[in-house]
């Protein structure tokens, strides 16, 4: 399989910001489902065509490692790659840039489940361009 990578633009807005102006910790994981449902559109699907269809993925697992903080108002790049899969896991690696200087880097799995909650194989479309 191969190795999906997207990139997108985020501004860091006021909100997001703390009292120091600095990009909130846990904002980073706001832009990691971004970068993950932003990947997923590029290669012609959705989180709404995956749960129609009654696929969930849930996050089981997620790491951030910050390196310099990102400041209100600065144009970030986040790369999002698709690291590995199995038939009930997906694994992703982040790296949020800053005029190609990295700021922080990140991880995640999700598994795949029914309407119930219960692990269940994903399909083979799921990450094959429509």
């Amino acid at each position: 399989m191969s190795r999906p990578t997207g990139e997108i633009q985020i501004r860091v807005r006021y909100a997001e910001t703390d009292r120091m102006g600095l990009l909130h910790h846990a904002n980073y994981l706001v832009y990691f489902e971004q970068g993950r449902t932003e990947l997923l559109r590029q290669i012609g699907r959705s989180y709404k065509d995956v749960e129609d269809a009654g696929f969930f993925l849930v996050l089981a697992k997620v790491e951030v490692r910050y390196r310099q903080p990102a400041r209100y108002d600065d144009l970030l790049t986040l790369r999002t790659t698709v690291t590995r899969r199995t038939p009930v896991r997906i694994e992703h690696e982040y790296q949020v840039l800053r005029d190609g200087e990295l700021l922080a880097e990140g991880s995640s799995t999700l598994a795949c489940v029914d309407a119930k909650g219960n692990l269940r194989a994903m399909p083979d479309w799921l990450l094959e361009p429509k």
